[in-house]
């Protein structure tokens, strides 16, 4: 049985565009080296990519964060860095607020020996997707690698990490 990576919308606006922020340009290299490693062993590997329309502004999300980001096909939706080239050939999953419904769907259907997520906002996609991940693989051992993933509030990033514990997920 397979183990199964997860990376969560690490993209040029969360990295270094219209939402950026320094801690989450530090955890490139590990993410680099977490997906190295599972390529390497033929494990799978698949992302997900925050997608909004050029209507953004007109949104929920949007009126609750007026700033326009991840434009599907704009230089800031785009994966960020090296993480851009080792993903190029792993299935995607395009979602248009928080967390992704069809990864949920997509890994119901699978069975895995171990889930690790990793990405950015710790505290918003990241906690949204371990959730649906979770629901997806109840019996399935969830790890969240603090290593690879990063807020821009460390308080609510804690916070984060602490719900996921108290969701049966394991903080690495």
């Amino acid at each position: 049985m397979k183990k199964l990576l997860i990376v969560i919308d690490y993209q040029k606006d969360f990295v270094d565009g219209a939402l950026g922020f320094e801690r989450a340009k530090d955890i490139e290299s590990h993410i680099l080296k977490r997906v190295q490693e599972y390529q390497y062993n033929q494990d799978e590997v698949i992302y997900t990519l925050d997608t909004h329309t050029p209507d953004y502004l007109d949104t929920v999300e949007g009126e609750k964060l007026p700033v326009e980001h991840c434009i599907e096909s704009t230089e800031g939706w785009e994966l960020y860095g090296e993480v851009k080239d080792k993903l190029q050939n792993c299935l995607s999953f395009k979602k248009a607020t928080f967390p992704s419904l069809d990864l949920a769907y997509y890994l119901e259907k699978k069975e895995y020996e171990s889930i690790t997520i990793v990405g950015v906002v710790s505290h918003i996609c990241v906690l949204s997707n371990a959730v649906m991940v979770k629901s997806a693989q109840p019996d399935t051992p969830i790890y969240i690698d603090t290593q690879g993933i990063a807020s821009y509030d460390d308080d609510l990033h804690q916070k984060a990490l602490d719900i996921l514990s108290s969701l049966h997920c394991e903080i690495i």
